[in-house]
């Protein structure tokens, strides 16, 4: 019976090897013999394996092998305890977490605003989103927010590690925390509204886990919700989204456009699909076909076993990572382990809402199937995190047979995982 982390890796090469493959397949263009006889480029193995795709799923594999064997635990005992990095011996009671969070967060501010420094920043579509990696020109980028986005999973477990024993107070624990994350939410939202709405949704689930109490997210529960309705109306792009998620043929050559080609995408690929490099709306029809809207591609070329494949490996991939939160001792890692399969898990679900227009159009990609070097190899990595707390952990459990161990905090002292 397989382990769990090693369940992990495997739906992690799974889905890099299906996005590698349906990212080329998406790439096909029309070439145009004639103006009489254009025709459709074909899906070659050795186009694969010399893409761009392969080069970036071989450093997401490789990433995640080196996060899995990082020593997890003794990274998790400098964390909780703090004697590494800032030379005491900690405790739940000192402050260190109060002013922790907030530079953290101030230094992912000013990293996500390096996007607006000329010569750095790269404006895409309209946005301000990508930085150019120095001496790369414009042919090699990233997203900073991507990496915002994993790196407050990392400062928030950490907070609510060392603050343990005030977490639950609403001006002691919760309230510095929430005003931290929504200085990061808060700036990547003015350039990227799903992002930061993921990132603060992630962060407020890793507090609840944590031990910040229900009722005060509820209390403050209408400011961020007049941020994002401000951010909604005060944009007009993005209340076109709004109306086209609607009624998409009210407008189907303009607002509506994206919705109603991805769902024709899906619904040309009927049960069986059109096979693969058979689709027929990448061609031209389908916008962003090879990143947000993988998944229409999949549909339409692979049918209903493709579409139940990707959702299969998904469901399968958050439940083994569940298996090994719900052993796990450590509050840092526990905490850390939930952000980042939930940051995957809510970033799945949105985007396959969005393909299948159960929810306005939105820049989200679907992890490790959407091509994207940046999201792919670091989504890998904290993965690999996962991993390295799972194969850590002193007594392995086979899937399903794992202790029914709670996923909120725990005392101080690190606990003997029940069998």
């Amino acid at each position: 019976m397989p382990r769990p982390h090693q369940v992990i890796v495997l739906c992690v090469l799974t889905l890099l090897m299906l996005g590698v493959i349906m990212v080329n397949s998406a790439d096909v263009a029309v070439k145009s013999v004639s103006a009489e006889n254009p025709i459709a480029q074909s899906v070659t193995v050795g186009g694969m394996l010399t893409s761009r795709a392969v080069i970036y799923a071989g450093l997401a594999i490789a990433a995640m092998m080196v996060a899995a064997m990082l020593p997890i635990r003794r990274l998790a005992w400098a964390a909780e305890s703090g004697r590494s990095l800032l030379g005491n011996r900690g405790g739940s009671g000192n402050w260190v977490g109060l002013p922790g969070v907030f530079v953290g967060c101030l230094c992912l501010v000013v990293f996500c605003a390096l996007v607006y420094v000329p010569g750095l920043g790269k404006e895409v579509n309209g946005s301000h989103r990508w930085l150019n990696i120095p001496g790369a020109g414009d042919a090699l980028g990233f997203q900073p927010s991507e990496v915002a986005k994993w790196s407050l999973v990392a400062l928030i477990a950490w907070y609510c590690t060392r603050r343990r024993e005030h977490i639950h107070k609403f001006w002691f624990g919760l309230t510095p925390a929430l005003v931290a994350i929504g200085m990061v939410s808060g700036f990547i939202v003015v350039e990227d509204l799903g992002t930061g709405v993921l990132i603060a949704s992630v962060a407020a689930l890793v507090l609840l886990a944590g031990g910040a109490k229900f009722w005060h997210f509820l209390i403050l529960m209408p400011f961020p919700l007049a941020g994002v309705v401000f951010a909604i109306m005060t944009s007009d792009y993005r209340m076109k989204r709004i109306l086209a998620f609607l009624n998409p043929y009210e407008d189907p050559e303009g607002i509506g456009y994206h919705s109603v080609q991805s769902l024709v995408a899906i619904a040309g690929g009927g049960v069986t699909g059109k096979g693969l490099g058979g689709g027929i709306q990448k061609l031209g029809y389908l916008p962003e076909d090879r990143t947000d809207f993988i998944f229409a591609v999949i549909c339409e070329e692979l049918g209903v076993p493709g579409a139940a494949t990707v959702v299969v490996l998904f469901a399968t991939l958050l439940w083994a990572g569940y298996l090994v939160i719900r052993r796990e001792s450590s509050p840092v890692l526990r905490l850390f382990s939930l952000g980042v399969l939930a940051t995957v898990g809510l970033q799945a679900v949105i985007n396959l809402f969005v393909v299948t227009a159960m929810a306005p159009t939105k820049g989200i990609a679907l992890p490790l199937i959407s091509y994207g070097g940046t999201g792919w190899i670091l989504t890998a990595f904290c993965l690999g995190l996962v991993v390295a707390v799972g194969r850590s952990q002193e007594e392995e459990v086979p899937l399903g047979l794992a202790s029914d161990l709670p996923v909120l905090t725990r005392s101080n002292q690190p606990e003997t995982s029940a069998a």
